[in-house]
């Protein structure tokens, strides 16, 4: 009995010191064991977010609950175009799926009930450009400000050309955090400069 107290114990610190949130693969691989995870489960300890995802009943509730559990249980997609729009206050509109980017010729992810869209980015387009925020204690894989506008210039056609527009739009509005630089290069790596640069002309 003591035994069973302490792994429950220590499954409870694991999961404080994670941030409240774990896959069961990263917490079997952190030492827990499912028996443990159930049993945590059945007392009340921990609740089950999802199909394999759990987190502590105690934590304060998720700010977001679908972004937060995707970056969990596809930690290498990164939050792009509408979502991340989204994220940076960009758009007036609210996503109906979290829009995610994976590299080229990767698997879709399972995500058990959460609507997500994906799309798939070459190099050097995938890896450029990748914030690191953290939100309700996990970090989150989201492109930054000016990659996401460059993004949407190169989907246009299948998020539309105003939604874009808009974005553009907004970035010029903004007083500090506005880096055209950076937006001129990461257009460039998207292959979209000679497309934005008559609205950049106009706008910036």
């Amino acid at each position: 009995m003591r035994h069973t107290a302490a792994s429950s114990e220590t499954a409870l610190s694991i999961f404080r010191r994670k941030g409240g949130l774990l896959h069961t693969a990263e917490a079997v691989r952190g030492g827990i064991h499912p028996r443990t995870l159930y049993k945590l489960r059945d007392q009340g300890e921990l609740e089950q977010v999802e199909r394999g995802l759990y987190r502590l009943s105690s934590a304060e509730p998720l700010t977001n609950p679908d972004l937060v559990p995707i970056a969990v249980r596809v930690p290498r997609g990164v939050v792009c175009l509408i979502s991340a729009l989204a994220h940076h206050e960009l758009t007036t509109q609210v996503p109906h799926a979290i829009y995610l980017a994976l590299p080229s010729h990767s698997q879709a992810p399972k995500t058990h009930g959460i609507p997500i869209r994906v799309f798939w980015f070459s190099e050097p387009s995938f890896s450029a450009g990748i914030d690191i925020v953290r939100i309700d204690g996990v970090p989150v894989r989201i492109y930054s400000v000016e990659k996401t506008i460059a993004d949407c210039f190169k989907y246009r056609n299948k998020i539309g050309l105003d939604l874009a527009i808009e974005a553009l739009r907004a970035f010029k509005q903004r007083k500090r955090r506005r880096d055209t630089q950076a937006l001129t290069k990461f257009a460039r790596i998207d292959r979209v400069l000679g497309v934005m640069r008559p609205y950049l002309e106009a706008m910036l």
